[in-house]
């Protein structure tokens, strides 16, 4: 087909809104690593630091930035209000704790990515005695809420495997 001889269901000849924005300046940033924004909610044991929020780059719907855990240490258990997060690590061990008291717990390595629903009490922690946990953390509002929560967690808690019909738990009876 040659190039400008297409056809799709949408029609071109109505003036677009777009045309005239200033995509210069309000077109696609890019945030270097070394100019976060350490200016944010933070919890006990952890370092987040704002990378796409709405006073840094507008954003409307979204944050993110990184968060480092030192070696051994964990956050008080928290939880974010409404947003949801996802954490991806780039680097470490990360074991989260969560429930209400705690009771549940996971851990995730490089590569791997986790969900924390709305209003759920978790606790993050870094799983090394010698290695920084870092990830990447994204929100689902411009804003990062951080509650810290009075919790007395259980002593043992319960480990819980990610499954869905593709992936079985390992020690699941065939």
């Amino acid at each position: 087909m040659p190039h400008g001889d297409h056809h799709h269901p949408h029609d071109h000849s109505h003036a677009h809104d777009h045309e005239h924005v200033d995509w210069k300046n309000n077109g696609v940033k890019v945030i270097p690593g070394d100019r976060l924004d350490p200016n944010t909610a933070q919890t006990p044991g952890m370092n987040r630091q704002a990378a796409i929020n709405l006073a840094r780059v507008g954003a409307q719907k979204i944050w993110a930035g990184t968060v480092h855990i030192h070696a051994g240490a964990k956050t008080g258990a928290h939880h974010h209000g409404p947003l949801e997060s996802v954490i991806y690590i780039v680097k470490g061990r990360a074991r989260m704790r969560w429930g209400n008291k705690l009771e549940f717990t996971a851990e995730a390595g490089p590569g791997d990515f986790i969900f924390v629903p709305p209003f759920v009490p978790h606790q993050e922690i870094n799983a090394s005695s010698d290695e920084t946990l870092e990830c990447v953390l994204v929100r689902s509002d411009n804003e990062a809420v951080a509650i810290n929560l009075e919790i007395e967690p259980v002593e043992k808690p319960e480990t819980v495997l990610w499954i869905d019909p593709v992936h079985r738990d390992p020690a699941e009876k065939k």
